[in-house]
């Protein structure tokens, strides 16, 4: 199996649980009316998330590869971190954007990395995973069009 494969799995299925670590947080620390709909869609999309980390670790492991335990954790998502003010929902929709964005780029080069190793099950997964990170980020694209015309 391709190293790429195995690496861009790896790394993905850390993004997915630091995902799943900073949304929680989010959501729960963010105040306000307006924060509501955004704690909301954070809180759906936690076990969204958690499913697309158990599918990876799985597929790592159909692959004699194992996912990564806390040991090799390294935080990446600066960016969504939680804000100072609790307040400041827009941080937190750019974070969420930002790290949209990675994995985005992450799972297209997994589809990539996937096709040229001849791993048509990898790619698939990937495939699936990317829309739905495409879709979420379509979400909070629309989000910040809202905060940003007030």
């Amino acid at each position: 199996m391709s190293e790429d494969v195995t690496a861009l799995l790896k790394r993905a299925y850390q993004d997915e649980l630091e995902t799943v670590m900073n949304y929680m947080t989010n959501s729960i620390v963010l105040d306000g009316v307006r924060a509501e709909e955004i704690k909301e869609s954070l809180k759906t999309d936690i076990q969204e998330e958690l499913t697309h980390a158990e599918q990876l670790g799985n597929r790592l492991k159909q692959l004699d590869e194992q996912p990564p335990g806390s040991g090799s954790f390294e935080a990446r998502q600066h960016d969504l971190q939680p804000p100072e003010d609790s307040t400041d929902v827009l941080s937190v929709i750019n974070g969420v954007l930002t790290a949209e964005e990675d994995a985005i780029d992450t799972y297209r080069s997994l589809i990539e990395a996937a096709e040229e190793a001849n791993d048509p099950v990898t790619e698939d997964l990937a495939v699936t995973i990317l829309a739905d990170e495409e879709a979420h980020r379509t979400e909070f694209r629309g989000f910040k069009k809202e905060y940003e015309r007030e």
